[in-house]
C-alpha cells in the first residue's frame, strides 16, 4: 500500500551556479551529502485552503515543505525563481484510470487484441508521465489489478508520475451473497489495495439503473471499514445513490441523475461526492471511432453519452450549491484524456459556475482528505509533504492558466520547469 512519505531528495555537497533560459532544465544528479535547501517563489502562492499569499516563497527541505510565506533573504539553497506564476499544491484526480490506452491499432485496448503485457506497461507508464506533466500529482485509479506494478514502481523512484492508489479490481452484484462479498473484500486487503471500488449501477450508456442491493452494499462499505479500507461507489440512479449513502460508504462517483435531496442526505452522512463535468463524455465523442463496437460503445450508448453532457453540468452546479456537501474531483480519465485532466475542472469553473478559487481547494486539499491523506499533501503547509506545482498567470484571473503548468515537484523532487528564470544556487551547505 502506498506510503506518502517524501521521496526524491535533493542532495548535494556543492551545488554550482546555473543560471539560463532553457524550459525543462534537468539538474544533473548531484553528490550525496547533506541535503539542500530549495525555494520556490513566485508572485502569488495558493496554500490548497482558499488563502492567497502574494510574492512568496515556499521552503523545501528533504521532500518536505518547512515554511511559506515572505521571499528569503540571506537563503543558502536552490531558488527556482518562477517570476509572474501562480503556485499551488499538486492537484489530486480521485478518480483517473491510469491503465487505459489505445493499441497501436488506435482501438481501445481489451484483454484480447494481441497486446503484449510489455505493451499494456508502457503505455500506462506513458498515461502516468502525461498526467504527471499536467500537474496532477496523486490519483486514485480505480478497477485494474494491473495498477500495482505501476503504483508500485512509481513509489520507488524508477518510473515519473502521480502516485498512485488504486482498488486493483472492483465488486459489483455478480461478486455473489453477502459472505462471498465480505470474503472479497478482505482479498483485495491482502493482495495490497489502497481502497475497495464498488458498482452499484449499470454504466449510463446502459442506463445507469441500480444494480446491488442494500444487503451487499452493507456488506461490502461493511466489510471495507472493518479491514480500514474505504469504499468508493459507481452510482448514477437516485436510488444506488441512496443505498450506498445507507450503507455508509465514503464516495460516491459520477452521480449523474443526483437529485437536490439524495445531494443533501450526502452533505448531511459527509459522503463524498465525484462527479465529472464533461471531459469524459466529450472524450468519449471527440474518440468514437476509436471506441466504437468494442462492449457498450455502440450508436445507443454514444447517444446516451452526448444526452448526458448538459447533465454532468447540471449536476456540478447542483453540487456545488449544496451546502455541507464534501465535492471532489475526479475526471474520470480514460483513453484519449490522460494529461487532459485539468479540463474537467476548468469545465466545473467556466460551465457549472464553480468559484475559481473553490474548485482549486476541491482539486487540492479537499480531494486529499477524501483520500485520508489530509495530514501529508494537498496544501502548502508546514510539514506536508512537498508536491508543487506552478501555472502561468494568475488562474483566478483566468481558469484557463490551469492548462499552462510551468513547473511540477512531486515529493521534494523536480520533474518540470519552464520557468523564465529557471534557478540560481550558492555554493555552501
Amino acid at each position: 500500500m502506498y506510503d506518502p512519505s517524501g521521496r526524491g531528495r535533493v542532495r548535494s555537497r556543492r551545488v554550482t551556479v546555473l543560471l539560463g533560459l532553457v524550459p525543462g532544465l534537468v539538474v544533473a544528479m548531484p553528490t550525496p551529502a547533506q541535503s539542500v535547501p530549495i525555494a520556490i517563489t513566485a508572485q502569488r502562492i495558493i496554500d490548497g485552503t482558499g488563502v492567497l499569499i502574494p510574492n512568496a516563497s515556499v521552503i523545501v527541505e528533504d521532500g518536505r515543505i518547512v515554511s511559506v510565506g515572505a521571499r528569503p533573504r540571506g537563503f543558502r539553497g536552490v531558488i527556482y525563481n518562477l517570476g509572474d506564476a501562480t503556485v499551488m499544491p499538486g492537484l489530486i484526480d480521485v478518480h483517473a484510470h491510469a491503465d487505459w490506452h489505445f493499441n497501436a491499432q488506435g482501438r481501445l485496448h481489451t484483454p484480447d487484441d494481441g497486446e503484449t503485457p510489455v505493451q499494456s506497461a508502457l503505455a500506462a507508464a506513458a498515461n502516468a508521465y502525461e498526467m504527471l506533466m499536467a500537474g496532477i500529482t496523486t490519483i486514485q485509479s480505480p478497477g485494474s489489478a494491473a495498477d500495482k506494478d505501476l503504483r508500485d514502481a512509481i513509489a520507488r523512484g524508477g518510473v515519473p508520475g502521480p502516485r498512485i492508489l488504486t482498488s486493483l479490481g472492483s465488486l459489483s452484484e455478480r461478486s455473489g451473497d453477502t459472505a462471498q462479498i465480505r470474503r472479497r473484500v478482505r482479498a483485495f486487503k491482502a493482495d495490497g489495495a489502497d481502497l475497495i471500488k464498488i458498482f452499484a449501477s449499470g454504466s449510463i450508456r446502459d442506463g445507469g439503473a441500480p444494480t446491488m442491493t442494500q444487503l451487499q452494499l452493507d456488506a461490502a462499505c461493511g466489510e471495507a471499514r472493518a479491514v480500514g479500507l474505504r469504499a468508493i461507489v459507481h452510482a448514477h440512479a437516485e436510488e444506488a445513490m441512496r443505498r450506498a449513502v445507507d450503507a455508509g460508504c465514503n464516495q460516491i462517483e459520477h452521480g449523474l441523475f443526483a437529485t437536490p435531496e439524495i445531494l443533501a442526505l450526502m452533505a448531511q452522512r459527509g459522503t463524498y461526492f465525484s462527479p465529472q463535468c464533461g471531459l469524459i463524455f466529450r472524450n468519449y465523442l471527440e474518440n468514437r471511432a476509436r471506441y466504437e463496437g468494442i462492449g457498450n460503445y455502440n450508436a445507443e450508448g454514444f447517444a446516451a453519452m452526448e444526452r448526458s453532457l448538459p447533465q454532468s453540468i447540471e449536476t456540478i452546479r447542483r453540487a456545488v450549491a449544496t451546502r455541507g456537501l464534501k465535492v471532489v474531483f475526479g475526471s474520470d480519465a480514460v483513453a484519449g484524456a490522460h494529461g487532459r485532466n485539468v479540463e474537467d475542472l476548468i469545465c466545473r469553473v467556466r460551465e457549472a459556475g464553480q468559484s475559481r478559487m473553490d474548485a482549486i481547494t476541491m482539486a487540492t486539499s479537499r480531494s486529499a482528505e477524501s483520500l485520508q491523506l489530509a495530514d501529508s499533501i494537498g496544501k502548502l503547509h508546514r510539514g506536508m509533504v512537498a508536491d508543487i506545482i506552478a501555472v502561468a498567470g494568475n488562474p483566478l484571473d483566468n481558469f484557463l492558466m490551469m492548462r499552462r503548468v510551468i513547473f511540477v515537484m512531486k515529493g521534494g523532487r523536480v520533474y518540470r520547469n519552464d520557468g523564465r528564470r529557471l534557478m540560481q544556487a550558492v555554493e555552501g551547505q
